[in-house]
């Protein structure tokens, strides 16, 4: 059985947004393990803070953001020990040899990360020779192999074609073969399906799996999406207004939710086979503004389980077990609506 090692610690992150004077706490207070041979999914609406959360671990923040308290962890498991970065290093030394080779990432809209003025596979290529010492030949054999393992037909051809002559899921499936060129500890996928018809999600889901089971990879995914969650993920971390609100196991959270917006998200989820006359709940209200948060608990405005209590303050973690954590005044009254 492989060995399930938490390859990045995130304690305490935040990240907050600067702009004309005002600030946005977008993310605040974050901590969660990211383990080998694990997917972790992040979930929540636009807005929540997961994309932030992944680009404050690949360091890849605008210039008006900051890291401004707690820490990211890189377990590197060789001879550079454990980095640990506590304040926004975009382009130092450390963070340029984790990229690519220890972490990877996939971005949402493959088109704008693929360089146009280059072809896919000089750009596979380029990522390799990088990180790694070897012959342009054999970076290009390599290459060759990963568009391959990508299930990329005439691959061989593929190789010399630009980013516009592939279709949206064989760019995407290329920005796969390109985070995977240096078996990367850790792949962050960011909605690397949201503009993909269901097949071909279908099969880039079950691309990533054979990859962590292959090569032990640990998997961070972002989404909004219950339906791939349910799909794809070992742990749950539900996001909301920049908090982690609930997390623990995908049967934890998705079996028996105790927080009121993870509960509500589920509740907003068309079922298969009840048809096009099913009634969905949508969840009330709209997100606050992000920079004038309500004082308690951030769901407080949208909450059916909503006292005087909840607007007074942000709630405390409550561990409901070795894995389960959610921060809810009201968490058993959610439990008795199983």
């Amino acid at each position: 059985m492989k060995n399930k090692e938490t390859v990045i610690s995130v304690k305490n992150l935040k990240t907050f947004f600067y702009s004309d004077g005002r600030c946005n706490p977008a993310v605040n207070g974050v901590s969660f393990d990211v383990k080998s041979g694990k997917t972790l999914c992040v979930v929540g609406e636009s807005g929540c803070g997961k994309s932030v959360t992944a680009s404050s671990i690949m360091q890849l923040l605008p210039n008006n953001a900051r890291i401004e308290e707690g820490e990211i962890v890189y377990k590197t498991g060789d001879s550079r020990g454990d980095i640990h970065i506590e304040k926004l290093d975009r382009n130092g030394k450390e963070m340029r040899s984790l990229r690519g080779k220890d972490i990877a990432m996939i971005f949402q809209d493959p088109m704008t990360a693929l360089n146009p003025v280059y072809t896919v596979g000089w750009q596979i290529e380029e990522m390799i020779r990088n990180h790694e010492n070897v012959t342009k030949e054999e970076a290009r054999k390599r290459t060759l192999k990963l568009l391959a393992d990508m299930g990329i037909p005439d691959h061989e051809k593929r190789i010399d074609q630009y980013p516009h002559e592939f279709s949206g899921g064989m760019r995407q499936r290329a920005m796969i073969a390109m985070a995977m060129s240096c078996n990367p500890k850790v792949l962050i996928a960011d909605e690397p399906t949201t503009a993909l018809d269901v097949t071909i999600q279908a099969q880039i889901f079950e691309l990533m799996e054979e990859l962590k089971e292959k090569h032990n990879t640990a998997i961070l995914m972002i989404t909004h999406d219950m339906g791939v969650v349910s799909e794809m993920a070992d742990e749950v971390a539900v996001m909301y207004m920049g908090n982690i609100i609930e997390s623990g196991t995908a049967k934890e959270v998705l079996g028996s939710p105790k927080h009121p917006y993870t509960e509500a998200l589920l509740r907003s989820i068309p079922i298969l086979g009840r048809g096009k006359g099913q009634d969905l709940n949508p969840i009330r209200g709209v997100t606050p503004d992000p920079f004038d948060r309500p004082s308690g608990c951030q769901f407080e405005p949208r909450c059916d389980y909503a006292t005087k209590e909840c607007s007074n303050r942000m709630p405390d973690e409550v561990n409901l077990g070795k894995t389960h954590m959610v921060r809810c005044i009201k968490y058993q009254e959610v439990s008795k609506n199983e």
